[in-house]
């Protein structure tokens, strides 16, 4: 596969391109956020590293302008900092992995494979429906009856999820690996009050609430959803 490593550190570029590249793979390094920046969206790349501390612009707001420009390229992000909030904090900007440093590059490298595996927006419809509410992923745009709903990019993924297993139950630990890329509970409320936001903007002018909640089990888009 095509990898990127955006990795201000020549000593752990190295040692991460000699070991990917010893597996098969096809690796570029660069060294800047703005080199990062432009590489992100100028080449097609299978799978992104992406190291936190970039000098000029830093990783998360290189993950951040990608994820504005449509590239959802999957990101693992190269982090010092191992706390709970430093690791939300670059999943929030639309991170789909994280290793904290010092790493073992034979963990790195299944990581990345299994970010590859994963199906990207293109093999899955680019367009859900439910009942009046519409999503479209190409143009990033939600709309309830005719009306555009303005969303930020984690609002818009939990409602993605939702959507697409409308009538079935979504568990907090399946947001919470599908959304935010964490394999365990961090013990915050992120799911929560991600879902009162979303909750708040798809109601706002209309009556019905299109989302349950099923305490102490999950949350299901309703099927049933009537707009007044």
């Amino acid at each position: 596969m095509r990898v990127l490593v955006a990795e201000d550190d020549a000593d752990t570029t190295d040692i991460v391109v000699r070991a990917l590249s010893k597996l098969g793979h096809i690796v570029t390094a660069v060294a800047t956020g703005g080199d990062a920046l432009h590489a992100g969206v100028a080449g097609a790349y299978d799978v992104i590293v992406l190291d936190r501390m970039l000098p000029g612009i830093n990783g998360v707001e290189v993950l951040q302008r990608w994820r504005a420009a449509g590239i959802h390229t999957p990101v693992l992000m190269l982090t010092a900092l191992g706390g709970i909030a430093d690791r939300v904090g670059g999943l929030e900007a639309g991170a789909d992995d994280y290793l904290v440093k010092p790493f073992a590059t034979v963990e790195l490298a299944a990581r990345l494979t299994a970010l590859q595996r994963r199906p990207v927006i293109a093999d899955l419809p680019t367009r859900l429906q439910v009942g009046s509410i519409t999503l479209d992923l190409l143009k990033r745009e939600v709309r309830r009856a005719g009306r555009e709903v303005h969303l930020q990019p984690r609002e818009f993924a939990l409602l993605e999820q939702l959507m697409r297993h409308a009538g079935e139950v979504v568990t907090r630990s399946m947001f919470l690996e599908r959304v935010w890329g964490f394999h365990f509970d961090p013990q915050t409320n992120i799911v929560e009050s991600h879902l009162s936001r979303l909750r708040s903007k798809l109601k706002d002018g209309f009556t019905t609430d299109p989302i349950e909640t099923l305490r102490g089990v999950g949350y299901r888009m309703r099927l049933d959803v009537e707009d007044g």
